[in-house]
């Protein structure tokens, strides 16, 4: 009987079994299988779950690439189909049966939904029943039926333009002339157009040559070949007096000040290959004009806009049905802290110079001006250099496409102010304190060998007044010393060394260097050893000598909200601005050819040495950094380089003096 039992228990079981192994696949799970590998773009797969019909309208390639090609043009991302499968059983004997699925996706054009309909069909392949998907193109989108093709059409935006802070544009949208030739119109006189052609646009007669006999090329149509400032009309009218010659106007950025500012604002130009793979997950394509360095480049994203992107179903009977659209988006205006007109006086100043030359009010920290020199014509660069003018640009020993005022330099003894205001703080040195020092020369020890820390005016006693008057080496060299290295540099990080500048034009950090060896702590002290800061730090440190100890966080943007922070006291602060105008007021200071009546100025001159050991010439460059105390709302910088033997920080004293003069 047990047996029995256990015989018809082993019978009941092998059913069951049997009736699951032969069990049919159901349409929805077929469905839903074919939904994801539909979300894992598994194209290839998807083509295995269509009906024979289906394959017989499209090939699996056909099919692969034309999802494929789509996704890829349509910059299809974050896909997401979904399909609910149906709570109630399918009836027997149905060989068809419709889903609704649906489906999201962002693209190009922006995002794109749909809801449709999708057809299951019962069929035998190899002998297994199974269900199959009845698919046509509708299934990519429901609007796209047999015949119908997808188009892509974009709006470029407008390039936010840049104003100085009383609204005159510094980089604006203009026009420029396309100067192009009708290649029929030079049948006969091919060689010699070309070559006017090529004298006239600084073209080689291969690069002409080339452009003409582009693929797309024909007899009647106008092969542009550059673009020419409207300004140059010289050059325009021996152009247009060719006969195969043709002009017309084209949209082209405009910097109306040109070398003045074409360092702080840079240029504009066609995106490179390097430069898309870099950029292309922010939305930028090859068709793009970026910001090339300056500004424009700084400031590109927010300058460049996005592009109004319609993507369209055209039908066969020439109309078109809206897919997706994306507005045009232009791009935003930039209005800065300058002041153009001060920044004209600067760089007319230094013309003929290499320096860099900064100004900003000292109360807001607002950057009034950004100068470096020599420099370039950014319109020039916009339009295209030829090779002549870019290698006389290269080939300059004064380095006109080096931007200047965002480097870091030794900055010589307009650094003491600073050595002095972390001496006061931590009451290594008084303003009262006198320094024994004789001789132009000195070392601490016979240790240091043959290195000596030199001055140029000999007085003794020495106290902090007259080591700022006279400029005096040796006594901030002691004072570095008696202040310690690790003070030193905690003073030096307080007033923003080795920190990482949020400036919007980059900055060069400023650096402290080594200070392990005792000549290198008293080297730094007078602001050589390995002191390294830009022109704008520089004018930021001084800042705290005009507001009662708190420093400025300079700014460039229009309506930036001020910061500072206290760095030291009002009195220190109060001490060392009285002692800065001596530098300028007393007979003796070293910048005393400054000194203006009715207009105190106080400042700091600089001469940093350039060499690589002590004895030997190297070069020099000079500093001068000044202020009205009367009324401070103006500090200007201003760094010249090769100075030595033709006059030394007495140069930039004397521009920086023109500049306060045109403004009394």
């Amino acid at each position: 009987m047990k047996k029995m039992m256990v015989l018809l228990l082993m019978a009941v079981l092998f059913a069951v079994v049997t009736a699951g192994c032969s069990k049919e696949p159901t349409p929805e799970d077929r469905f839903d299988a074919y939904i994801k590998l539909w979300n894992e773009q598994k194209f290839d797969k998807m083509y295995d779950y269509l009906t024979e019909g289906s394959k017989e309208v499209i090939s699996k390639e056909d099919f692969t690439n034309r999802y494929q090609k789509i996704y890829d043009d349509l910059q299809i991302k974050d896909l997401k189909m979904a399909f609910k499968k149906p709570e109630e059983e399918l009836a027997k004997d149905v060989d068809t049966v419709t889903y609704d699925f649906s489906a999201s996706m962002n693209s190009i054009g922006g995002e794109i939904q749909f809801t449709h309909k999708a057809k299951m069909k019962k069929e035998e392949h190899d002998k297994k029943n199974n269900w199959y998907v009845d698919w046509n193109t509708t299934y990519i989108f429901p609007q796209l039926k047999d015949g119908d093709k997808i188009g892509i059409s974009s709006v470029k935006p407008k390039r936010g333009e840049i104003f100085d802070r009383a609204d005159n544009p510094l980089a604006y949208n203009g026009q420029v002339y396309e100067v192009g030739v009708v290649p029929g119109k030079m049948e006969g006189q091919e060689g010699p157009v070309i070559a006017q052609l090529s004298s006239l646009l600084k073209m080689t007669p291969e690069k002409i040559n080339k452009a003409l006999t582009a693929s797309w090329v024909k007899p009647d149509l106008f092969v542009p070949l550059k673009k020419v400032s409207m300004e140059d009309q010289e050059r325009i009218q021996q152009l247009i007096a060719l006969e195969p010659v043709q002009t017309k106007k084209v949209e082209a950025r405009i910097y109306p000040f040109k070398e003045t500012a074409a360092h702080l604002i840079g240029y504009v130009g066609s995106i490179t290959a390097e430069e898309l793979e870099k950029l292309k997950d922010k939305g930028y394509t090859s068709t793009d004009i970026i910001g090339k360095r300056g500004l424009e480049e700084v400031f590109d994203e927010q300058l460049k806009g996005k592009s109004g992107v319609k993507i369209t179903i055209k039908k066969p009977d020439g109309s078109s049905e809206i897919l997706a659209e994306k507005p045009v988006e232009d791009g935003q205006n930039l209005k800065l802290t300058i002041d153009i007109e001060l920044q004209m006086k600067i760089y007319n100043q230094l013309s003929g110079e290499a320096g860099a030359g900064a100004a900003i009010n000292p109360v807001t920290g607002e950057t009034l001006a950004l100068v470096s020199s020599p420099s370039f014509d950014p319109n020039q660069a916009t339009l295209g250099f030829s090779t002549d003018e870019w290698n006389q640009l290269q080939e300059n020993p004064q380095k006109p496409m080096t931007t200047r005022f965002n480097k870091a330099y030794a900055p010589g003894s307009v650094f003491k102010p600073l050595t002095a205001s972390i001496g006061l703080k931590n009451n290594i040195i008084t303003p009262e304190q006198k320094m024994d020092i004789k001789d132009l020369k000195w070392q601490k020890s016979a240790a240091w060998g043959n290195y000596f820390v030199t001055r140029v005016h000999e007085a003794n006693p020495v106290n902090l007044e007259k080591a700022m008057v006279f400029s005096d080496n040796i006594y901030f060299a002691q004072a570095a010393l008696g202040i310690g290295k690790e003070n030193f540099s905690a003073g030096l990080k307080e007033f923003g060394f080795e920190e990482e500048s949020d400036y919007p034009f980059p900055l060069e950090k400023s650096t402290i260097g080594n200070l392990d060896k005792e000549i290198a702590l008293a080297d730094s002290g007078y602001g050589q050893g390995q002191i390294q800061m830009s022109i704008v730090h520089l004018l930021q440190t001084y800042t705290p000598f005009v507001n009662g100890g708190n420093m400025i966080k300079p700014s460039l943007v229009l309506d930036t909200e001020k910061s500072e922070k206290q760095v030291v006291s009002p009195e220190i602060a109060a001490t060392l601005s009285s002692q800065l105008r001596k530098v300028v007021g007393d007979s003796e200071g070293t910048a005393h050819s400054a000194d203006m009546a009715d207009y105190p100025l106080a400042g700091k001159t600089g001469t940093a040495e350039i060499k690589q050991k002590q004895g030997e010439k190297g070069t020099e460059n000079g500093w001068f950094i000044a202020y009205n105390t009367n009324s401070p709302s103006l500090m200007i910088a201003m760094m010249v380089e090769n100075v030595l033997d033709r006059g030394g920080s007495q140069i930039p004293v004397k521009k920086v003096k023109n500049v306060f003069m045109e403004l009394k």
